[in-house]
């Protein structure tokens, strides 16, 4: 019977490999070396801090939508959950309420909403404190589409929030919401980033046979008509429907639960250029706040490139202090009456002899370099 050590023998001939024993006899050839089964990370902190440094300053946020049937007594209960779930940015649903306003709703969270009618529809987009100071722009284009844009460490984020209609709605309804939502991704610049969290009321479907750019493997069921119109969307604005993305249980994929349905219709979509910032989307379980919907939340992490520093221009002086020496003093006036027309008495138009003036000196004085210098000649 061979007895086979736990200990760990450094493999000194290769360094940064560890060799074990452990199940080394399984793994020993014919033979008879040990196997290499471990791998060190190369690299201490110096190094990773090289690294880090090399890709610049990153800043991590967590994104989610929810269809909260009601914002009405809500807002605390919101509020609540979002610190707890630790999310940043949360874009809302189905608020019903009227007015076009922002509004604290506890918890350091404060919430942007449109709303037409206190019955139906309203959209809005809540944020974190810390962020509120960075909102540059918000635009409300209806009760069904409203956006914020931010700036945080210099990377300007854009947030949307939609409603769709639901199935039963008439097709003039969801193209309007189609064409609001275009408007708005079309007035955005294309290097921007953009989020749109938004109950699109359709199945986009499992699996991505023919649209394996805008979308996942990893959908719910079967796309119907509405769920065509999510992909043709993410066709037209180069986007990727987040959701799809990441294999996770049914569980973490059904958005809308009731009764016996269960089905995915929220999404989150952002440019297909920025999915490598997305490390993680799934629908979070457990939370009360809505009765039928689930709160979806992707974590995503944005890079911050260091930019480099532009060369100031320093603006050009004309160097009058020259006018101390009396050969350079006497040259100004010759020229100054040349440029006058030999007038003894100054025209009464200020602003034309001032010009005349300042044109003058620059020609016969000179004008200074335009650079930093220790010893300014100006």
């Amino acid at each position: 019977m061979r007895i086979v050590s736990t200990n760990f023998i450094p493999d000194r001939s290769r360094p940064g490999l560890t060799t074990t024993a452990i199940g080394a006899v399984d793994l020993q050839g014919a033979s008879g070396n040990w196997a290499t089964v471990g791998r060190r990370s190369r690299g201490g902190r110096r190094v990773r801090r090289q690294r880090e440094k090399r890709k610049g300053k990153s800043v991590g946020l967590r994104i989610g939508t929810l269809n909260v049937g009601t914002m009405t007594g809500k807002g605390r209960e919101l509020a609540d959950m979002m610190e707890r779930r630790k999310v940043d940015i949360l874009c809302v649903q189905e608020t019903r309420w009227k007015g076009s306003k922002a509004r604290s709703i506890g918890a350091g969270f404060k919430l942007f909403y449109y709303g037409m009618d206190s019955k139906r529809n309203g959209v809005g987009v809540v944020l974190k404190e810390e962020f509120v100071r960075n909102v540059l722009e918000v635009k409300r284009v209806s009760d069904r589409v409203m956006s914020l844009k931010l700036e945080i460490e210099g990377v300007m984020l854009n947030v949307v929030s939609g409603y769709a209609p639901q199935v039963g709605c008439e097709l003039e309804e969801k193209e309007r919401f189609w064409s609001e939502l275009d408007e708005v991704m079309e007035s955005i610049p294309t290097g921007e980033r953009v989020v749109i969290g938004a109950d699109f009321n359709g199945h986009v479907g499992e699996g991505n046979r023919g649209d394996e750019e805008v979308m996942g493997k990893f959908g719910v069921k079967e796309r119907n008509l509405e769920g065509q119109m999510v992909v043709d969307f993410a066709k037209r604005m180069d986007m990727g429907v987040v959701n799809t993305y990441f294999q996770k249980r049914e569980e973490h994929r059904v958005t809308y639960k009731s009764v016996g349905r269960r089905t995915q219709v929220d999404y989150i979509l952002c440019r297909r250029g920025n999915l490598k910032e997305i490390s993680d989307c799934k629908v979070v379980v457990g939370e009360s706040v809505a009765r039928q919907h689930r709160m979806v939340v992707c974590r995503m992490t944005l890079m911050v490139c260091k930019t480099k520093r532009s060369k100031i221009e320093i603006e050009k002086k004309t160097k009058w202090w020259k006018l101390k020496k009396e050969e350079c003093c006497e040259e100004f006036r010759q020229k100054l009456r040349q440029a006058l027309g030999g007038q003894v008495v100054l025209p009464d138009d200020w602003e034309t002899t001032a010009e005349v003036i300042r044109e003058t000196g620059r020609k016969v004085l000179g004008v200074s370099s335009g650079r930093r210098k220790e010893d300014k000649e100006t």
